[in-house]
């Protein structure tokens, strides 16, 4: 396995594995209850469209046992739960229980107290046994895990044969024009919102950064297989602003 080259980048920072967990946990306990006010602020909505179409390619069915890892707030869950009718049972795990505070209060205020459970988790060493789940997602969590390579292993423990892996993060663009527009909406207007906002401006600088040190695709897909995957793939969407990795078990 790879040595996680993530794991001692804070953004543009070097800091020890132990200390980026920490320094991360503290972003989304700062960030947890202006969290999805600011999703819609930064991608002007978009990000509903994405999950849309995230939940869509899953094609979660009512049989399905799910997890849903960095789930926090719980947004691709209810899609999958309201995609399903309520039957499939969905796991929603998050290391920061402020984030899975946020989730459940949600999930009350749409009346969802079945089929659904919340599970303070690190996505690198998760609480459930071997080959149990027929879906994992991880949507915008995967690149704030400091050992990624170890967190796609879990993926590839708890997932059944055959089970699928599916993991929705901000990507890279490739065309220059667009990506010169890009950057300079990360460097200056999303930090901006975030300290209008969430009151938090260092939170939303750690965020644009962390997509800045994520794998590009190509590599990410490799890294899947190296983590015991049969095959995997990708797709982007918005000029490769965001991109969606699929993986069979």
């Amino acid at each position: 396995m790879k040595q996680n080259p993530e794991s001692t980048s804070f953004g543009t920072k070097n800091v020890t594995p132990e200390e980026k967990t920490n320094l991360v946990l503290d972003v989304f306990d700062s960030v947890a209850t202006r969290y999805d006010i600011m999703n819609d602020a930064m991608s002007a909505g978009v990000h509903r469209i994405w999950k849309d179409k995230l939940v869509k390619q899953i094609n979660p069915q009512p049989h399905h046992k799910i997890l849903d890892v960095a789930g926090g707030t719980g947004d691709i869950a209810f899609r999958m739960n309201k995609a399903t009718g309520g039957q499939a049972h969905i796991t929603v795990s998050d290391i920061n229980e402020s984030m899975l505070a946020v989730g459940r209060d949600r999930a009350f205020d749409h009346g969802i107290v079945k089929n659904m459970d919340w599970v303070p988790a690190n996505a690198e060493k998760l609480p459930f046994e071997d080959n149990v789940f027929d879906i994992y997602t991880i949507a915008f969590g995967l690149r704030n895990v400091t050992h990624i390579d170890n967190a796609l292993a879990e993926a590839a423990r708890v997932l059944k044969s055959g089970g699928k892996f599916y993991c929705m993060e901000f990507s890279h663009v490739d065309n220059p024009i667009v990506k010169q527009a890009y950057d300079l909406y990360s460097d200056h207007l999303i930090p901006q919102m975030g300290s209008m906002i969430a009151g938090d401006r260092e939170s939303y600088e750690y965020l644009v950064e962390s997509i800045r040190k994520f794998p590009r695709r190509k590599l990410l897909k490799d890294r899947l297989i190296e983590a015991g995957f049969k095959t995997a793939s990708y797709k982007t969407m918005t000029f490769g602003v965001v991109a969606i990795h699929e993986a069979i078990n």
